[in-house]
């Protein structure tokens, strides 16, 4: 698969606008050198920064909008006034075939609510799923839903298993990535009907990864699962336990580390140690989620990220797109629908879920 040549950026979106977009791409530059850069946003503040990036500025074409999606703006407000801003443009290149992928760090809601009309959904996609990277003990593990919806049938659990995988291979390099399902415990009879409808299919399927089964949320952070499935409501809840308990954390460590004479001096001693701490836990390394089933990439940056952490998300678009991402699950999609009705079709009607009876999902 050839390398992606344009990519296309949300120049103001986030909490600083280009005065981390234009760093931040001269990041990916150094390491893409063959990569041109399409800017949207108001033409005047992206020149600005680029004046101190000359490489970046000759291979950038601006787009300029007038208009900006404001960080508090709802969903169907972003719709009805979406065309013209910088987001939308940058959609537009990828949905026209002039870029490989977007990244805006902009509003989350109206990212999501205009990916899915501008890019549009995959063939037996209803709703698209937002998967982020976790740091773990190990490498990182792609964890998905965590936000874009509240609930999901066991047919979405099951097309977000494959998308997942699929993200895993892209970003990380995984040939067969293993994947599990977030439950509320390991045993067979636990967690909601449409969990275990999931599981009970996905132990059957045929399909390019591994399933392990269940895992609980104490085990995502070993770094034991290369995919972790949920559905959004309970997986943006972990996402922003696991942040809060971080934080915690670092304050606890650093009022210990501060607290007299001697632990001010034992924390220079172990300065080395904290350094090295500091880096796998630094969430710039980890920025950068998509909406997973989109007929086109685009990612979402986190709006308060720096250089270093956009950089990071221009990443995750490129390994997508560079490994063909979308051609692929256009294909494995079809075949995972066939495999789901070909199994739901030979299980007794006793380990059939409401959901499976009812054709739900898909």
């Amino acid at each position: 698969m050839a390398e992606p040549q344009f990519l296309a950026l949300d120049a103001m979106g986030g909490d600083f606008g280009p005065s981390v977009v234009i760093p931040g791409a001269a990041l990916a530059l150094k390491k893409h050198p063959g990569l041109q850069f399409l800017l949207y946003g108001r033409q005047p503040a992206i020149e600005e920064q680029l004046h101190a990036f000359p490489e970046l500025a000759a291979r950038s074409l601006v787009h300029h909008t007038d208009s900006v999606i404001a960080s508090d703006a709802k969903p169907s407000h972003a719709l009805r006034r979406g065309k013209g801003t910088s987001m939308w443009g940058a959609l537009e290149a990828v949905r026209d075939g002039r870029a490989a992928f977007a990244v805006s760090a902009g509003n989350t809601g109206a990212l999501m609510a205009m990916s899915r009309l501008v890019l549009r959904t995959l063939p037996g996609i209803d709703r698209p799923a937002l998967a982020g990277q976790w740091p773990t003990i190990g490498n990182p593990s792609i964890v998905l839903d965590v936000g874009a919806n509240i609930g999901a049938t066991a047919r979405e659990l099951c097309t977000f298993a494959l998308m997942g995988a699929a993200m895993s291979h892209s970003v990380f390099g995984i040939d067969r990535p293993t994947v599990s399902l977030l439950n509320v415990g390991t045993e067979e009879i636990k967690g909601a009907e449409e969990v275990k409808q999931a599981h009970a299919w996905l132990k059957q399927l045929n399909l390019p990864f591994e399933y392990r089964g269940y895992i609980e949320g104490d085990k995502i952070g070993q770094g034991i699962i290369d995919v972790v499935v949920c559905e959004g409501f309970s997986g943006n809840i972990a996402l922003k336990t696991a942040e809060g308990t971080s934080k915690q954390i670092a304050t606890y460590l650093r009022e210990a580390m501060t607290s007299s004479l001697v632990t001010k001096i034992g924390a220079l001693l172990a300065s080395g140690g904290f350094a090295i701490l500091k880096r796998r836990t630094d969430p710039r390394r980890f920025n950068g989620g998509t909406f997973l089933g989109l007929n086109g990439i685009a990612i979402k940056s986190h709006g308060g990220t720096d250089a270093i952490g956009f950089a990071s998300a221009i990443e995750v678009g490129y390994g997508m797109a560079a490994t063909g991402i979308i051609e692929k699950l256009t294909e494995d999609l079809v075949a995972l629908q066939a495999e789901i009705d070909k199994v739901a079709a030979a299980m007794p009607p006793a380990e059939q879920t409401s959901d499976d009876k009812a054709g739900a999902g898909g």
